[in-house]
């Protein structure tokens, strides 16, 4: 798995607003970005980035921006494909 250096995250009230409607907080976006066992690419550039926060698994989709900085775009619980993909990598 390529290594993904993230050194921020770029929030605004429209991404804030957004997680809140997938029942998300910051606080579980930012632990979840430290236990990423799994990502793939999305469209236009962007990255799906797939971890565990406590029982929960979140798909962060980010946007890169300059500098190792990152917009995250949406984050949602993990769908059926991506959980498998994260258990793949942690059977590895």
């Amino acid at each position: 798995m390529t290594k993904i250096k993230i050194s921020q995250l770029i929030w605004d009230e429209w991404n804030t607003e957004h997680i809140k409607k997938h029942n998300v907080t910051i606080a579980e976006v930012e632990e979840g970005i430290q236990n990423i066992n799994a990502h793939r690419k999305g469209y236009a550039g962007r990255v799906v980035l797939i971890g565990r926060v406590g029982k929960r698994i979140l798909a962060i989709l980010l946007a890169p921006k300059e500098n190792s900085r990152y917009y995250p775009v949406t984050v949602r619980d993990a769908d059926k494909k991506e959980r498998r993909l994260l258990h793949d990598n942690e059977e590895k």
